[in-house]
């Protein structure tokens, strides 16, 4: 077995010495706006997942740079994101206090077991997962998500507190309960932003548009008198530091508590990435290789914990964000870590002058980017039946838990794609005393039951199967034909496949073997 190349090792070979200093300098800049938007929802993610606040941080770091250097997608930024953090909580809370040494150890543990998992997959060339997330799927899955962030921000642009919900129209339905308590001077705030952003994008479209943003509307707080903008919350504020090297605990007993819960969020946080990196792809035009991404996943949740990363998969607003700014390379990615860093370092308090309000139109604006109506028109006018996919994902996006989502999307498509190949296109005609029957498609386990109603309805003494354009034949469809085959010769007919390919002619003579065969080709 020949030895892996340099570059399969080491896959940013490939793309690293293209670089120049015009793109070094346009992904450093891209790399600032995105750590600046990576640091206060990093916080969030561990305070949801019951962690410190500053174990967002370091998840938001190492696995970070992992991910970029051994992935696939040009744009694709992993980091702590709100579902993991959920699944993260719910799974080791039972086990140990939220926040506690033993939570976060157990956490830990976790994530590597969950990165081993993803990294096997990638081994076993497992990243064709991917393909089963059709276009229409991917399409849904990024409005519905652009709909839930979007959704997620509105009680910072009006300063109401909720509940934390599970899905996004429970989310929408409790703001409405709150919109008596709207804080305008938020939500002036933010309309100024978005705003300003939207005319810095129009006006110069090169400049970091989000950036100008954040800098203008937390000046803009610092500058007015308290009485005009008293009560606008703040990003909380908090002890930085790097990632400390943190030895992993590798109890027996831990490991089979953990392992199911290990497997379930492997695969969500897997699930969740390919998605975001397949849409990230379509409007980048890039090629995706699949496999390669999913071994980087793996070796980003393996070695994150060893500096006190937790779980990252791929996130939704900041890959957005960095596709939407202009990335030239995954550099941008490491360079956003590695400010989050010197953030985490130097600069936890200046984090403390931006004004959430100021954020969550900033998510906003990247919300809007993600949303592709031409592409939605243009589905609904080819295929009503994948436009129907489209919707039951963005549905699902807004009533279940976007995991959840994504996973109901697939399954309809699967749904749909077998209920069109379980009808494969057929042509019958007479050919002097042949009935000829030409099947244009794959006679499978889903297809059998179709294709053997329309040969029990021949009525000619052989009964020819046109059989050029079937592709492949499965174990149920060699039963089915030889089946049909013994019936009709107690009748005094016959079955002949004529022009069947090598491959379909080898499946069926494997049943019985070429004597007792009851099927006849013909070329």
């Amino acid at each position: 077995m020949p030895l892996p190349d340099l570059q399969t090792l080491l896959p940013f070979l490939r793309w690293l010495p293209g670089t120049s200093r015009k793109t070094l300098g346009n992904d450093l800049l891209v790399g600032l706006t995105g750590a600046v938007l990576a640091l206060p929802q990093s916080l969030a993610y561990a305070l949801i997942a019951g962690l410190p606040a500053e174990y967002g941080l370091y998840a938001a770091i190492v696995p970070v740079i992992v991910a970029c250097l051994w992935g696939s997608s040009w744009h694709l930024i992993c980091g702590p994101t709100a579902a993991i953090s959920i699944v993260l909580f719910t799974s080791v809370s039972p086990l140990a206090k939220a926040g506690s040494e033993q939570f976060i150890a157990l956490v830990l543990l976790l994530t590597f077991l969950a990165g081993l998992f993803q990294w096997l997959l990638g081994l076993l060339r497992f990243g064709a997962l991917v393909n089963f997330v059709s276009q229409s799927v991917v399409l849904g899955f990024t409005l519905g998500a652009a709909l839930v962030i979007a959704i997620g921000q509105i009680p910072n642009l009006l300063r109401v507190e909720i509940v934390s919900q599970a899905t996004a129209l429970a989310s929408l339905l409790q703001i409405g309960q709150h919109l008596n308590d709207v804080h305008w001077p938020s939500l002036a705030l933010a309309a100024f932003t978005l705003l300003l952003c939207l005319a810095v994008r129009r006006l110069w479209p090169k400049a970091p548009a989000l950036l100008v943003g954040l800098v203008a509307g937390s000046a803009l707080v610092w500058l007015l008198p308290e009485r005009l903008v008293g009560g606008i919350a703040l990003v909380s504020a908090f002890e930085g530091g790097l990632p400390p090297f943190t030895p992993l605990q590798f109890d027996l007993n831990s490991l089979l508590q953990l392992l199911p819960a290990a497997v379930a969020c492997g695969m969500l946080g897997l699930v969740t990435s390919l998605s975001i990196a397949r849409a990230l792809a379509v409007k980048s035009h890039q090629f995706l290789d699949a496999n390669q991404e999913v071994r980087a996943q793996g070796l980003s949740n393996m070695l994150g914990p060893w500096f006190a990363g937790s779980l990252s998969a791929g996130s939704f607003t900041r890959s957005a964000l960095n596709l939407q700014a202009g990335a030239r390379t995954p550099l941008a990615g490491v360079f956003s870590a590695l400010l989050v860093a010197l953030f985490a370092l130097f600069g936890a308090a200046l984090l403390a002058h931006i004004p959430l309000p100021v954020m969550a139109a900033g998510i906003l604006l990247i919300c809007w980017g993600l949303v592709d109506l031409a592409a939605i028109r243009a589905l609904r006018r080819v295929s009503r039946a994948e436009f129907a996919v489209m919707l039951l994902t963005l549905l699902a996006t807004l009533l279940l838990e976007l995991q959840t989502a994504i996973y109901a999307g697939v399954l309809a498509s699967l749904f749909f794609y077998l209920k069109r190949t379980s009808q494969p296109r057929v042509r019958l005609w007479q050919d002097g005393d042949d009935e000829v029957l030409r099947i244009e498609g794959s006679i499978f386990f889903g297809a059998c039951h179709y294709i053997q109603q329309l040969l029990q309805r021949s009525r000619g003494q052989r009964l020819v199967i046109d059989a050029r354009h079937i592709n492949f034949i499965d174990y149920a469809g060699v039963e089915m034909l030889h089946q049909e085959a013994r019936r009709l010769l107690a009748g005094q007919r016959s079955l002949v496949l004529r022009q069947a390919r090598p491959q379909v002619v080898e499946e069926i003579l494997k049943l019985e073997g070429a004597e007792r065969c009851p099927v006849q080709f013909e070329d």
